[in-house]
């Protein structure tokens, strides 16, 4: 017996150390356990700490084959239960993680480490499986069109798109042009490219760190994309040209819900995802409304919005006479705590329901949800369809104005806020749960929900290539080990 566990490849999984990037991740890592890999995952100290509060994996205790390690991320020691600052986070990574990465690795020797998945954007870890001799494969926890938009800003820059001449550029029309040449983004605008372009500053940190990621990848031994074929066919086509062995898996929890579990690894189900605890409470509020009947409002993990925006997005949502579910956490308002008019909370307490955090796919798959109010990452998308839940989009950055494109343009599940005053978010609201144009939606999200749902069935593309994934991960351990 404890030469078969020896004999298992040996993984090592990393995300970036932000939610849906830890999300994605683990959950990737529990289906490549599932096939019989062991898995070592590693988490910052700072989001380890928070992932115990919230009640994450302190039942993995004795599970020799899954288990979980932590290094510094280089920043200050801090007890807020907050999202850290992004810029900060990437520097410091980017400067401080390789060293106590490189060692945690090399002490890994039960058994001895064969490959690391890392999310793509720790590129340091590029550099330490060159040290070790062993394979790395990223994860890119974006869709296909969002990791396009990163993957293309060098050509931006190249024919001197950006960045922007000056400030003007952002309100006289220069992001409405339409780039043309990005293969599989049909009738692409600046503006739905990744929203770090939209500077006027060459250097710009957080637009060269994702762009360099990106331009990187194809120093991997293979790239996994969490998408499915038939959500993006043209870009998936297209990177399977451009990067070295592209698995595209996902919706990765529909393929989850496929997974035998051996008595063993049954209480790996209940390992959760989330770095701040979870308002079951939610969900039995919600079973007291009817079907289709409520909006779901979260604007993520890192998304921050400005006093007055929460106020609009409040009084939109009072005069909609729609009920919601609005999750604020705690530190969603810049630079203080969130504080709703007390008449808010009069006017809407038979009919709102407001929660710090909550299970996020339990709520979209429940049936009184209508719709969803999202910020448009990719984890928060790719959930909506796969629950067949139409979208209201208010993309805030990063790739989310390219998610935000194909949601309303491609896949027709969603409507964009141009503006985000109450009145007109007053307007989305009523129309995503009582309108035609709702109804439409909603009826194609079902028909992508049924897309998902073929693509993680045991035959389906996603299955495959987890299946092709997993075969490649044990031929690394048979050329290690011998």
């Amino acid at each position: 017996m404890e030469f078969a566990r020896k004999a298992k490849p040996h993984v090592v999984c990393i995300p970036y150390p932000a939610q849906s990037h830890i999300k994605a991740t683990l959950k990737l890592a529990k289906l490549l356990h599932s096939k019989g890999l062991h898995i070592t995952f590693v988490n910052t100290e700072f989001n380890h700490k928070r992932f115990l509060k919230a009640g994450g994996p302190n039942s993995l205790d004795g599970l020799p084959d899954f288990r979980f390690e932590t290094i510094p991320d280089g920043l200050p020691p801090s007890d807020a239960d907050a999202t850290q600052d992004i810029t900060a986070l990437c520097e410091s990574v980017r400067r401080t993680c390789y060293a106590p990465f490189l060692d945690l690795c090399a002490k890994l020797d039960d058994p001895p480490v064969s490959s690391i998945v890392s999310d793509g954007f720790m590129t340091f870890t590029l550099d330490a499986a060159e040290v070790l001799g062993i394979p790395i494969i990223l994860l890119w926890t974006l869709s296909a069109c969002g990791f396009m938009g990163f993957y293309q800003c060098q050509g931006l820059f190249d024919r001197g798109l950006i960045p922007l001449k000056d400030e003007s550029y952002l309100t006289n029309g220069y992001l409405d042009t339409v780039v043309d040449w990005i293969p599989g983004m049909k009738d692409i605008r600046l503006k739905d490219l990744p929203g770090f372009i939209r500077t006027t500053n060459q250097d710009d940190f957080l637009l060269n760190f994702c762009s360099e990621a990106a331009q990187r990848s194809y120093k991997g031994s293979a790239n996994i994309i969490q998408t499915f074929d038939a959500l993006e066919p043209d870009l998936v086509n297209a990177l399977s040209i451009m990067l070295p062995h592209l698995y595209t898996i996902g919706p990765v929890q529909l393929l989850l819900n496929q997974t035998s579990l051996s008595s063993e690894e049954e209480h790996l189900k209940f390992i959760g995802y989330s770095l701040w605890k979870e308002e079951h409470v939610c969900l039995e509020w919600l079973n007291s409304k009817g079907p289709n009947s409520v909006v779901y409002v979260n604007f993520g993990s890192i998304t921050v919005v400005t006093p007055q925006q929460l106020l609009e997005f409040a009084l939109g949502l009072a005069n909609s006479n729609q009920s919601f579910l609005w999750i604020i956490r705690p530190d969603l308002v810049v630079g203080e705590s969130a504080i709703l008019p007390p008449e808010f909370v009069e006017v809407t307490k038979e009919r709102g329901f407001i929660a710090s955090w909550c299970p996020q796919e339990q709520v979209l798959n429940h049936p009184s949800i209508g719709g969803f109010l999202t910020h448009c990452g990719w984890n928060s998308t790719i959930e909506s369809l796969s629950s067949g839940v139409p979208m209201i989009c208010w993309p805030f950055f990063g790739d989310q104005p390219t998610n935000c494109r194909f949601i309303c343009k491609e896949w027709e599940v969603g409507i964009e806020i141009e503006d985000a005053n109450a009145e007109n978010f007053e307007k989305l609201v009523r129309e995503l749960i009582e309108g035609v144009e709702g109804k439409r939606m909603k009826n194609k999200a079902i028909e992508w929900k049924k897309r998902a749902e073929e693509a993680t069935a045991p035959d389906g593309s996603s299955s495959l290539n987890l299946e092709r994934l997993v075969k490649n991960l044990w031929s690394h351990r048979t050329s290690i080990s011998s």
